[in-house]
C-alpha cells in the first residue's frame, strides 16, 4: 500500500491545461516580458514582488558575486568540464559546491553576527562581544578581511555607495558598519569588510532572510561558471592547470 502524505501544499505555483501559474500570477501574461530576472527570482523565492530599489540593489550584489577569477569553482568546473564535456550541468555542479563557509557562501555567516547584532538591546556591547569572542576562539570573521583588498576591499565600497543611491541603506548596514568599528577596535587593526559582508547587509536591508543568503550567490556563481566553461571551449586552461599542479606538488614518499 502505497503512502500518500496529507495536507502537504505548496505556495509557489500551479498549472491549468491553458495556463502556467507563479504565486497566482499569470507566467504568460503577467510575468514573461514583464519582469527582470532579477524581479522575477526575488518574487518567486521571497513571495513578493521587489520594489524598484530592492531590485536594484538585488542586481548589484549578483553582478559582484558572478566572477572571481580562476578560484577553486573555476578551477574544479574548467576541469570537470574538459574530462566530461557532453555532461556541463555536471561542472557546473562541481564548482557550485565549493560555494560554502570558506568562499562565496560566507555572507550567511556574516548575515547570523548581523542579526545577533540586531536582536540586542545594545547593538554596541553586542558588536564589541561578538569581535571579542572570534579573537579570543581564533574564529574566522565571516564577511570580513581580504587577503589582496587592502586597506579596503572596492566591491564593499561600491555597493553601499549603490544603497545610498538607492535609498536602501538600513538597519543592517549600519549593524556590519558597527561590527566593523569594533572588530578594528578589539583587533587593534583595520580589517575590512569584504563583498560577501557587504552583501549580508544589503541583501538583509532587502528582506532577504538570512537562511536564503547562500542561495543568492548559487545562482550568480551558476553563470559566471557558464562563462568558463565557454571559454574553456575556445581556449583551453584544462592542461595548463593540471600540469602546473603536477609541477608544483612533488612526491616524496612516506
Amino acid at each position: 500500500m502505497s503512502f500518500m502524505p496529507k495536507n502537504q501544499t505548496t505556495s509557489i505555483s500551479h498549472h491549468t491545461n491553458d495556463d502556467i501559474f507563479v504565486r497566482e500570477k499569470n507566467l504568460c501574461t503577467e510575468l514573461i516580458g514583464k519582469l527582470s530576472f532579477s524581479q522575477f527570482m526575488y518574487f518567486q523565492i521571497i513571495g513578493r514582488m521587489p520594489t524598484t530599489a530592492e531590485a536594484g540593489m538585488v542586481d548589484a550584489c549578483l553582478v559582484t558575486l558572478m566572477e572571481h577569477g580562476l578560484t577553486p569553482s573555476a578551477l574544479v568546473t574548467r576541469l570537470i568540464y574538459s574530462s566530461a564535456t557532453e555532461a556541463m550541468q555536471g561542472a557546473v555542479a562541481a564548482g557550485i559546491l565549493g560555494v560554502g563557509s570558506t568562499f562565496v557562501g560566507t555572507m550567511e555567516g556574516c548575515a547570523s553576527m548581523i542579526e545577533r547584532v540586531l536582536a540586542s538591546d545594545d547593538q554596541i556591547a553586542e558588536a564589541r562581544l561578538i569581535a571579542e569572542e572570534h579573537r579570543a576562539a581564533k574564529l574566522p570573521l565571516a564577511g570580513f578581511g581580504h587577503h589582496l583588498h587592502k586597506p579596503d576591499d572596492p566591491r564593499s565600497i561600491r555597493l553601499f555607495e549603490v544603497a545610498d543611491e538607492l535609498g536602501l541603506t538600513g538597519s543592517h548596514i549600519a549593524a556590519i558598519k558597527m561590527l566593523s568599528s569594533a572588530i578594528d577596535e578589539v583587533y587593534g587593526k583595520h580589517i575590512t569588510i569584504n563583498a560577501t559582508g557587504a552583501i549580508a547587509a544589503c541583501l538583509g536591508d532587502c528582506g532577504i532572510p538570512q537562511e536564503i543568503m547562500r542561495g543568492f550567490a548559487i545562482i550568480s556563481r551558476c553563470a559566471g561558471l557558464v562563462g568558463h566553461i565557454h571559454e574553456e571551449q575556445h581556449k583551453p586552461a584544462m592542461r595548463a592547470i593540471w600540469e602546473s599542479a603536477d609541477q608544483a606538488v612533488a612526491y616524496k614518499a612516506d
